[in-house]
């Protein structure tokens, strides 16, 4: 069901807003709006202009609760505003100087990676880097030359120039190494060397020892410079641990100061020298706004006024759900195709009732209906997940369908069924021939569906004062007269009884057509138009042909949608009558495996199946008759609710 609003107008001195904030609003849910905005009328009012002065302070210890391993298993304790940003600063100062800290090692850290990177190629050189950097007549490069060029060059060149090339490591493409040329060659070597694509390597002069002497120092830096970083982290962690505490209530504490002075955006604040209000204005449920006066009653300090909607208030009331526990769960149904709108009927009930209900029908079987129902169950306990709930009501209509339809696990021959079984009753139906009898009963409980559907639009459209999806719409009182004509002859000629006159027919038939047919014309004369008629009467009739027979086929083609529901009862016996088979119930052995993981099969993939088509019968063939889901969200400043 949805609540019942109220729409308070709260007012008192400026200064003691906050005292109000902390005091009442945050004991009750309130949707706040902008009072500016509300209070058209009134002159002389202007906004609540202040800077939140707590948004940086929580933006900072958000950072650090976002560090947090499972931050709310921990109660947060009452902190003073005071104490909670005294721990903002402590804390900040504390990561400023680890943060500081981790800096300087990454720093120093990448520069002995990259000291190792261009000292490893040359590690195996058992000779001084030092000395070799400082070679006064003898010119040098370090650096690498691709295999195919140095082949190329050793067998055509190298012989033929003053030069001396040592190889120091290779892999599959490159070679590492350092070649030696007299200082007065080195111009003309340098250009042979370029020309095979000798990759030079800058060696910096920060080397002591031979080249594996510095790559050993170097990777003991590089394990120290790690174990340094880790260091760094684990205070960091330790810190954050042994004051999460601290952490968390400062930040809740924070968070409330600065959700109540978020408060100010949406106030407004009338206009003086010395005595100036400010005004707040938003919806409260009719219990929650009760128990606010009650709260309110002896504070000289604040006063209240309290309305309903139809009091000159421009928006429409926000929508706040609340249904029994068994229901809330296929609440999350409803918003996905949109809430209700104030004053609109709640469908959750319904949608609970039914989607269950056929879901039970569709797959009908003892054992999977308890897996369902108690996997659904546990995880909804546990995890607080909507969807599994559904599946745990889901899960008692497929085990109640079970014992109608005499299947538990795929077999049939293990306990009676008390109703049917869906695969082997069959009817006869008039001009058809035998039909399934689960067909039929599908189609029947389709048409109740529809009919009462069409009565729950009435009363959404008399509510709002619609005269035409009141009375002349295909869902109104003239397509429910039609609707349930049919229905009515169609019953009593399956039964076998006298269908009503002619010209009861007619009445039952012709009139309601006409009616939708002319429903526009019908609605401008109840409402006193103008014009009744449109001015292009043949357009009009054209257009109206055409929909007549949109409606007709719409008719049809809904109420047939609901054989999915027989179909699916069949389907789901003949797929576990598969899955005995492979498991070789025929021969008389068999194999369990087989049977276990068929029915986890079929229970994993029938199930979301069948769930997904009940859920396009409630989107399509019913919601679309009654329901507009066009609700505005309750969102109260401050949740008083607990998870």
């Amino acid at each position: 069901m949805i609540e019942k609003m109220k729409f308070l107008s709260i007012t008192g001195p400026k200064a003691d807003i906050d005292r109000v904030v902390n005091t009442y609003l945050s004991k009750y849910e309130i949707h706040l709006e902008n009072a500016l905005s509300e209070l058209t009328t009134v002159e002389n009012l202007s906004p609540f202009l202040e800077i939140n002065p707590y948004k940086e302070a929580l933006f900072t210890i958000n950072r650090f609760y976002e560090e947090l391993d499972s931050p709310e298993r921990i109660p947060p304790r009452h902190l003073e505003i005071e104490q909670a940003l005294s721990i903002v600063r402590r804390v900040s100062d504390e990561a400023s100087k680890i943060t500081t800290a981790r800096t300087e090692l990454e720093e120093k850290h990448n520069s002995i990676v990259e000291s190792l990177r261009i000292i490893r190629p040359f590690r195996n050189m058992n000779y001084d880097v030092s000395s070799i950097l400082k070679f006064e007549y003898i010119h040098y490069r370090f650096g690498r030359i691709e295999k195919e060029y140095f082949q190329k060059f050793e067998k055509y060149i190298y012989d033929n120039l003053d030069t001396l090339f040592i190889k120091c490591e290779e892999d599959d493409q490159y070679i590492w190494g350092i070649y030696f040329v007299p200082k007065h060659e080195a111009h003309k070597v340098d250009a042979v060397y370029s020309s095979m694509h000798f990759e030079r390597i800058f060696m910096p002069d920060n080397y002591d020892g031979t080249a594996k002497e510095a790559f050993e120092a170097l990777n003991a830096q590089f394990e120290e410079s790690n174990a340094a970083l880790s260091a760094n982290k684990s205070a960091w962690k330790k810190y954050l641990m042994d004051n999460q505490e601290d952490i968390i209530s400062a930040r809740n504490a924070i968070m409330q100061l600065s959700s109540n002075f978020d408060v100010r955006k949406l106030a407004a604040c009338t206009h003086g020298d010395r005595d100036v209000f400010y005004i707040l204005c938003g919806w409260m449920s009719q219990r929650d706004a009760k128990a606010f006066q009650n709260d309110i009653k002896d504070d000289d300090h604040l006063f209240c006024i309290i309305e309903d909607e139809d009091h000159n208030i421009y928006k429409k009331p926000p929508t706040k759900l609340r249904n029994p526990k068994l229901f809330k769960p296929f609440e999350m149904y409803v918003k996905m195709y949109g809430l209700p709108a104030y004053g609109e009927l709640d469908p959750t009930w319904f949608v609970a009732i039914t989607y269950s209900f056929i879901f039970g029908a569709m797959f009908g079987d003892v054992g999977q209906g308890l897996l369902l129902f108690i996997g659904g169950f546990l995880l909804y306990k546990f995890k607080h997940i909507d969807l599994a709930g559904i599946i745990s009501c889901a899960g008692v209509f497929s085990t109640f369908f079970g014992f109608m339809f005499g299947s538990i696990f795929g077999f049939e021959d293990v306990i009676p069924a008390v109703w049917l079984r869906p695969m082997n009753n069959m009817m006869t139906v008039p001009f058809i021939g035998k039909l399934n009898t689960v067909f039929i009963i599908a189609i029947g409980f389709g048409m109740g569906i529809i009919l009462l559907c069409m009565i729950f639009n009435i009363i959404n459209s008399w509510k709002i004062k619609d005269v035409e999806k009141t009375w002349f719409d295909t869902n109104a009182v003239a397509g429910l007269v039609f609707y349930g004509s049919v229905v009515l002859v169609i019953a009593l000629f399956l039964a076998g009884k006298k269908l009503p006159g002619t010209a009861v027919l007619c009445v039952m038939f012709i009139i309601p057509l006409l009616l939708i047919f002319f429903k526009e014309p019908l609605t401008n004369l109840v409402e006193k138009k103008a014009e009744i008629m449109p001015k292009q009467k043949g357009m009009f009739v054209v257009q109206g042909i055409f929909e007549m027979f949109e409606v007709l086929l719409s008719y049809f083609s809904n109420t047939l949608s609901f054989v999915r529901i027989g179909a699916f009862a069949v389907s789901h016996a003949a797929m576990m009558e598969v899955v005995l088979m492979l498991a070789g119930a025929e021969s008389g052995s068999l194999n369990w495996l087989v049977v276990i993981l068929g029915n986890l099969f079929v229970c994993g993939m029938e199930g979301l199946i069948v769930g997904i088509q009940v859920l396009r019968l409630e989107y399509y063939e019913i919601f679309s008759r009654f329901y507009k889901g066009t609700g505005r969200k309750f969102e109260p400043f401050r949740s008083t609710k607990t998870n």
